[in-house]
C-alpha cells in the first residue's frame, strides 16, 4: 500500500473498491491511503496504463465498454473520474451527444449489476450547469430514481486541501443505504504556497525560449486590447496557488509559468506537476514529459480525494456498513 508523506501509520480498513477510468491512479491513491483494497481497474490510454502499472504493480483492464459487469469482482465502493471532455467549458459541451459523455452509462450499468454500498464520482464543475443543468439532472435522476442511491454532491477546490492549485471539481457521492449520513470534508487549515512544491534547481530545459516568451506576451497584449483576460499566467514562489493545470499543459505551459530572476519564465517540471496534484515524490514517472504532463493534467488532487475518502469511510463505519 502506498502512503503520502508525513502520514501516520493507519490500520487497514476492510473495504474493496474498483477504479474506473483510472488514469494514473490518483483516485485510487486517495482511497488506498485509508486502507482500501483495489480489486479491479480499467483505463484505455496506453501511456497512462504504463504509469499505472509502474506504480501499482498491475496493468488496468482496457476499454470498459468491452468488459462485462459479471467479469468484475465484487466490491464495496465504485470510484470513477469519468471522461469530462463532453462537459468541460473548454470542450464542445455536447454532453451525452458526445461519445465520451456516454461513459457515465458504463458506470450506471456496473452500479445496477453489483449494487455496491457506495460510489464516488469526479468531474469538472461545468458538469453541473451543462445544457442548462439538464445533463446533471439526468445523471442525478439515474443515480437516485433508477439505481436507488442517496446522492450528495459538492464542488470542492484543491487549494483548500493542501496543494497550491486552484482546481474546482464536482464530487458526487452516493450510498445504497439511505440512512447513511455524509458530510463533505472541511477545508484544511494549513497555509500553503507555490514555493512549497518548487524544485530548487530545475533543469534549464524547462525555461521557455525567447521566441515562445515573445509569442506569449504578444498574444496577451492582443487579448488585453480586446478586453479579454486570456493569455499566459505568471506565478512565483510566494503565490498561494496556481491556475488549473490541464492535459494541454505540454503544448506551451502558458497557463502556469514560473517567474525566474534574470531569465525567461519556465514551465513546471514534471515532478512539480506531480506535486501540484498532491502526488508524493515516491510516485514513479516513466513516460515522456509530453505524456506525463497529460497524465497529471488529467488526474485528480489526491489530497482532496483522500479527504473525501476519509469522510466516506467514516459514514459507512458509523452506519455499521463494515
Amino acid at each position: 500500500m502506498h502512503t503520502l508523506s508525513n502520514r501516520e501509520h493507519i490500520e487497514p480498513k476492510p473495504f474493496k473498491f474498483i477504479d474506473l477510468f483510472a488514469g494514473i491512479g490518483g483516485i485510487r491513491y486517495g482511497f488506498e491511503i485509508e486502507g482500501g483494497q483495489c480489486v479491479f481497474s480499467s483505463e484505455i490510454d496506453r501511456f497512462a496504463c504504463q504509469t499505472y502499472e509502474a506504480n501499482w504493480g498491475e496493468k488496468p483492464s482496457g476499454d470498459i465498454t468491452q468488459i462485462k459487469e459479471s467479469d468484475i469482482p465484487n466490491f464495496d465502493i465504485l470510484l470513477g473520474g469519468f471522461p469530462c471532455q463532453a462537459f468541460s467549458i473548454a470542450g464542445k459541451r455536447k454532453g451525452f451527444e458526445d461519445a465520451r459523455g456516454t461513459m457515465f452509462f458504463e458506470i450506471a450499468r456496473i452500479l445496477k449489476f453489483h449494487k455496491p454500498k457506495c460510489f464516488m464520482l469526479e468531474n469538472v464543475k461545468g458538469l453541473l450547469n451543462h445544457n442548462s443543468g439538464n445533463t446533471f439532472k439526468t445523471i442525478k435522476n439515474i443515480l437516485e430514481e433508477d439505481l436507488k442511491y442517496k446522492v450528495f454532491f459538492k464542488i470542492l477546490n484543491a487549494k483548500d486541501y493542501g496543494v497550491p492549485q486552484n482546481r474546482e471539481r464536482i464530487i458526487i457521492v452516493g450510498f445504497k443505504n439511505h440512512k447513511v449520513a455524509f458530510d463533505f470534508p472541511q477545508p484544511h487549515e494549513q497555509k500553503i504556497k507555490l514555493g512549497d512544491i518548487l524544485e530548487k534547481s530545475p533543469d534549464p530545459k524547462y525555461t521557455i525560449s525567447d521566441h515562445l516568451w515573445a509569442s506569449h506576451q504578444r498574444r496577451k497584449e492582443i487579448q488585453k486590447a480586446k478586453g479579454n483576460g486570456f493569455g499566459y499566467c505568471l506565478f512565483d514562489e510566494n503565490s498561494p496557488y496556481t491556475s488549473t493545470i490541464s492535459a494541454r499543459y505540454y503544448k506551451d505551459g502558458s497557463e502556469i509559468l514560473i517567474a525566474q530572476k534574470g531569465k525567461n519564465p519556465r514551465k513546471l517540471t514534471v515532478r512539480e506537476a506531480a506535486r501540484l496534484q498532491g502526488f508524493p515524490d515516491t510516485f514513479k514517472i516513466v513516460c515522456s514529459d509530453t505524456q506525463t504532463y497529460r497524465q497529471f493534467g488529467n488526474s485528480v488532487p489526491v489530497k482532496m480525494i483522500h479527504a473525501v475518502a476519509k469522510q466516506i469511510f467514516k459514514s459507512l463505519n458509523d452506519a455499521k456498513e463494515f
